[in-house]
């Protein structure tokens, strides 16, 4: 008995396929696509939210100070003359940080080995790329996702079927987060 399908791929071809669904069905919250390929889905994707679950918790919050630009009316760094020298004006702020405990930094790197990185362009400056975000799958997983899922054991997706497809007849299915 296999343990995985092959989906009718090469490795290389079948891992970039179950990498990018996964990652659309955590951006998104669902997807549409065929049962085999939902059926692998769902171990990667339970396991990553299993992960973000058990870790959700395990950090530190440190204060830290930093040295900030300090900035004028328009946005623009201030700039004073030293030495005859234009150099920039730094103030000094105390800020909050959340640092991972090493198995937290470990599962977020497991993440990142699973996922890609994800841009979220809105719809009133689509085509634009200065009004794209990089979103952070990782964080969204830790903070949103996870809390939902703290008193459930396992099962945090769900897969209901559609009907077949027109083309090949192949079972189609909705896979969602519960």
């Amino acid at each position: 008995m296999a343990k995985y399908r092959k989906l009718g791929r090469t490795s290389g071809q079948r891992k970039a396929l179950l990498r990018n669904q996964v990652t659309a069905l955590l951006n998104n919250g669902k997807i549409v696509t065929t049962e085999a390929k939902a059926k692998e889905i769902r171990k990667i994707a339970e396991k990553l939210i299993a992960m973000a679950v058990r870790e959700k918790d395990n950090f530190d919050e440190v204060t830290v100070t930093a040295k900030v630009a300090r900035k004028d009316k328009d946005g623009k760094r201030v700039k004073e003359v030293v030495d005859g020298k234009k150099v920039t004006v730094y103030d000094e702020t105390e800020k909050k940080i959340k640092k991972d405990q090493p198995s937290r930094l470990h599962a977020r790197r497991e993440m990142l080995r699973v996922l890609y990185p994800v841009r979220d362009v809105p719809a009133k400056g689509a085509g634009k790329k200065k009004n794209t975000k990089n979103v952070d799958l990782v964080e969204k997983l830790f903070t949103e996702i996870a809390p939902k899922y703290t008193d459930r054991n396992g099962g945090y997706t769900r897969i209901v079927k559609i009907g077949q497809r027109k083309g090949d007849a192949a079972m189609e299915v909705l896979i969602e987060l519960v």
